[in-house]
């Protein structure tokens, strides 16, 4: 016995040497690929200082939308410790309620005559319907599962995706209904030398609006620091006078009402909502809060953004520059890509997950 642990302790030595050089080599494949692509990119000049001006605004301003999507999992994470699928069709929940509004407000004759009061309007009702289907789900799919194993309301999460996303194809159809053109949001701003399309510049905006009154709204309220507090140790947050219960409700709701938001934006970006619209969204913003560092919320809107820009930027900036062909069609692949090797390099994301001494 004495004499096989020392040959154990060797072997595993080597694997974990093995293992760590092929590591090594991937990072070291992957930065010359990157870079190759780039030079090659670069110095072509296919592509104009106008054109690569366009993908940085249209990178942040998906981006800042990204990231939006995936406060809902990182604040769901922090107080629960489990990844909500389903808040992707959350997302597109307020986006299709939106959609029927803003169409009764054209019929009016509002949509275009007071174009602030019917974004604001918009925005209100699908902030307040990705609320409530978020607090419903919670109420319904996941507390009766509170203490169970996490995988359980993991794979809960999934059903109730499914369910809301055929309870609307149910409801309003299969079909993709796009919102009505709202013609002072047309064309384009001259910022700063850069021409910049109205409804990017709305959404970047918009985004930094939502991001502020987030931070505020965790830092400087009552019901912020319960919900720190809870992230933090839920036993000792309740044995501190904290409601718990209140606490998850807010935060389901809080996060609901960021991806509300974000389906606003996403419709006057892409103008078009049906009853899948939620599901590559809702996988790329988990992808941005993976990027960003799952349960940080500066690391949500963080990872957000950098994805935003390498979903932009790297067909044209990488695959353009190694020779392949229609670079445009890949922007799916760069994101989830750069997915996988977060979780193969750098696990905890860009900013790491903010853990107690407890957790950690």
């Amino acid at each position: 016995m004495q004499k096989s642990l020392p040959q154990a302790e060797k072997r595993g030595f080597i694997q974990a040497n093995f293992v760590g050089i092929m590591i090594w080599l991937l990072r070291i494949v992957t930065v010359v690929i990157v870079a190759w692509g780039a030079y090659n990119s670069i110095s072509s000049g296919t592509y104009s200082l106008s054109q690569w001006k366009d993908l940085v605004i249209f990178g942040l301003a998906q981006g800042g939308m990204y990231g939006l999507i995936a406060l809902g999992y990182t604040l769901i994470y922090g107080i629960l410790g489990f990844i909500n699928f389903a808040h992707g069709d959350i997302f597109m929940s307020g986006m299709m309620v939106g959609y029927f509004v803003a169409d009764d407000l054209n019929s009016l004759g509002f949509w275009n005559a007071h174009p602030v009061f019917s974004l604001l309007i918009i925005l209100a009702v699908s902030m307040a319907t990705s609320s409530l289907v978020a607090v419903i789900i919670e109420r319904i799919a996941y507390k009766p599962l509170r203490n169970a194993p996490r995988l359980i309301p993991l794979i809960t999460s999934i059903g109730a995706s499914f369910s809301l996303e055929y309870l609307f194809k149910g409801l309003f159809g299969a079909a993709a209904k796009s919102y009505p053109d709202m013609t002072s949001i047309d064309g384009f701003l001259n910022i700063g030398g850069f021409h910049i399309l109205k409804t990017q510049a709305l959404v970047l905006g918009g985004v930094l609006v939502m991001m502020v009154f987030l931070y505020w709204f965790v830092e400087h309220t009552r019901a912020g620091k319960s919900i720190r507090a809870v992230a933090e140790d839920k036993e000792i947050a309740a044995l501190m006078g904290v409601n718990v219960e209140r606490t998850i409700i807010i935060t389901f709701a809080l996060g609901g009402a960021m991806a509300g938001a974000a389906g606003l934006f996403y419709a006057l970006v892409f103008n078009q909502v049906y009853f899948l619209a939620g599901f590559v969204p809702g996988i790329k913003a988990f992808t941005a809060a993976v990027l960003g560092g799952i349960g940080n919320i500066p690391g949500a809107m963080v990872g957000g953004v950098t994805l935003g820009l390498l979903e932009s930027l790297g067909p044209v900036l990488i695959l353009a520059g190694l020779g392949i062909p229609s670079p445009h069609q890949l922007s799916d692949v760069v994101a989830f890509a750069v997915l996988t090797l977060v979780l193969i390099f750098r696990p905890t994301g860009l900013l790491g997950e903010r853990l107690s001494q407890e957790k950690a």
